[in-house]
């Protein structure tokens, strides 16, 4: 399906595929009256802002669908992607570890003797390993890292997880995947378990880290496709320039600002269980704390959901940690720990969300 630009440079929504048409896909959820389609028109239309929507869906979306989810306690699920829609036994996250370590020491000449502590240490005090090497002043290109560590992975012990998609499709909530990883290694990983299809979009690296770019004086905060203006909260993550919540301190200086402040901002990662990083996802995907759940198999991550005002799931684990409203030993046991996922606020239950005749709109990175 192509796309094809208006006169202002914006990507249009594309012609239907009656062939795609007549495939089974998730009814987009866009809900008019908390102006949630305004918020993803701005992303369907504008290539500035790095946000990697997985299966953008036309707004087309059943009248069905829109009334299951206002009348549905939670609007939308947030989930991590690693390790909680696989289990942690499938050993991708070990394998990476590795590839980690072996960059640290082919890349960056770091002694072999510190390289495992490091790797640990820096994991556990910055979110990650890349954003402690950054915060020390390691200088190296995050997509050469990236092709690096998750490139050369076997993705072998990945498979098809149709339970899971099931599931998934029955929910009438969004659904957006919020990962620290990079978009091809989530294109993978997605597309083994076969669950490419049931997300609205995908947060990950590039969509909070995109390359530094210049601010130009005529930057605005309307579409200007649609005419709709964005909210000011709304606004410093999504206009015609891409900016990062820690591109917006650098908002005063001009074109020319120096190659310091630019190599300073490109050494900052902006990653969870930052709560900046929280805070970013939840004005990006717009949507209301109150009714989403936020599903990851890290305490960290779960702690800093819910200091943000997120719900919260621990998933890889029968036991609450702090922070967390529920625990899910596999996000297989999803419906037998949160059935008012299909249920409305009074308890009954909700029709599954399955529609033929959905639009799939351009996929935009």
């Amino acid at each position: 399906m192509k796309t094809k630009e208006t006169s202002k440079g914006h990507a249009e929504l594309p012609t239907p595929n009656h062939a795609e048409m007549a495939k089974p896909r998730l009814t987009s959820t866009w809900n008019n009256s908390r102006g949630l389609t305004r918020g993803r028109d701005f992303l369907a239309t504008s290539t500035a802002y790095k946000l990697f929507w997985s299966d953008i869906l036309a707004p087309c979306g059943s009248s069905l669908t829109m009334e299951a989810v206002r009348r549905s306690k939670y609007e939308c699920l947030l989930f991590d992607m690693d390790d909680t829609l696989y289990p942690m036994s499938l050993g991708l996250n070990f394998a990476c570890r590795k590839n980690i370590e072996e960059f640290m020491l082919q890349q960056l000449h770091i002694e072999a003797d510190e390289v495992p502590r490091m790797c640990l240490e820096l994991y556990k005090e910055h979110g990650t390993t890349m954003a402690g090497l950054k915060a020390l002043g390691y200088d190296f290109d995050n997509d050469e890292f990236h092709a690096d560590v998750h490139g050369k992975l076997h993705y072998e012990s990945l498979k098809p997880d149709p339970v899971l998609r099931n599931l998934l499709i029955s929910m009438p909530q969004r659904k957006i995947i919020f990962t620290n990883a990079d978009k091809a290694h989530a294109t993978k990983v997605l597309k083994r378990l076969g669950l490419e299809d049931c997300f609205e979009g995908v947060i990950c690296f590039e969509t909070l880290n995109p390359p530094p770019r210049p601010i130009h004086q005529d930057d605005c905060t309307t579409n200007t496709t649609t005419g709709v203006g964005m909210d000011d909260n709304y606004a410093p993550l999504l206009t015609t320039e891409a900016k990062t919540p820690i591109d917006n301190a650098a908002n005063n200086n001009n074109e020319t600002e120096s190659d310091d402040a630019s190599s300073h901002l490109n050494k900052q990662i902006l990653c969870k269980p930052a709560l900046e990083a929280v805070k970013a996802a939840i004005k990006i995907a717009n949507v209301d704390t109150k009714r989403t759940i936020f599903f990851d198999d890290s305490a960290r991550n779960i702690a800093s959901g819910k200091a943000a005002g997120l719900h919260t799931v621990i998933v890889g684990s029968s036991t609450l940690v702090p922070g967390a409203d529920h625990a899910l030993s596999s996000i297989h046991n999803i419906k037998d720990i949160l059935p008012e996922l299909w249920e409305d606020d009074e308890g009954e239950h909700l029709e599954q969300v399955v529609q033929s005749t959905t639009v799939e709109a351009a996929v935009l990175a």
